[in-house]
């Protein structure tokens, strides 16, 4: 299994940073290559999310499910019925010399564990003549690079404004 983890510091308190983690629609915004986000329940635990990417000749949509959901804390999903990928967003709240006056201050952390063998010909239009290895190399450093950019755009939203964000990647597959 690959494994992307990329966290931040945002200075909003936990309640703040999760209710705009949860609503999943909103990515599709933030991304370069997520066209669109269709919803398929409440929003809890259970709800399914057909997430349709796009990138160079491929268009892939995903279907994900919020697995649990720890309010304030954490929100679980995976994959079902494609790739073998899962992964959360997790809110940790950080010690008050972290805060500034006017706001909490929390670790915004997004984590995202995949196999790239699970990708198949049936799971994607793969143009004749294109290996499915070949895509798995070119996607996985766009997948750290997405990473990168959603979690810096999220920060932007939450806080209410742009600025210079410090953005860890704490483990990368080892193929980048």
């Amino acid at each position: 299994m690959d494994r992307i983890e990329v966290s931040t510091v945002v200075y909003v308190s936990a309640e703040e940073a999760f209710e705009f983690l949860v609503d999943f629609p909103r990515y599709a915004q933030y991304s370069k290559y997520l066209d669109s986000v269709q919803q398929h329940g409440t929003g809890g635990a259970g709800t399914k999310y057909d997430l349709t990417f796009r990138w160079w000749k491929l268009t892939y949509t995903a279907r994900s499910e919020v697995t649990s959901i720890e309010e304030n804390k954490r929100i679980d999903w995976e994959l079902v019925d494609s790739l073998d990928a899962t992964g959360y967003w997790g809110i940790e709240p950080l010690p008050e010399e972290t805060e500034t006056s006017d706001n909490n201050a929390v670790k915004v952390r997004f984590v995202a564990e995949f196999d790239s063998n699970s990708m198949t010909w049936d799971l994607v239009n793969v143009p004749r003549f294109v290996s499915t290895d070949w895509i798995v190399r070119k996607v996985k450093p766009l997948i750290v690079k997405e990473a990168k950019r959603i979690v810096g755009r999220v920060v932007a939203d939450l806080e209410g404004e742009s600025r210079e964000v410090t953005l860890t990647v704490h483990e990368t597959p080892d193929t980048i």
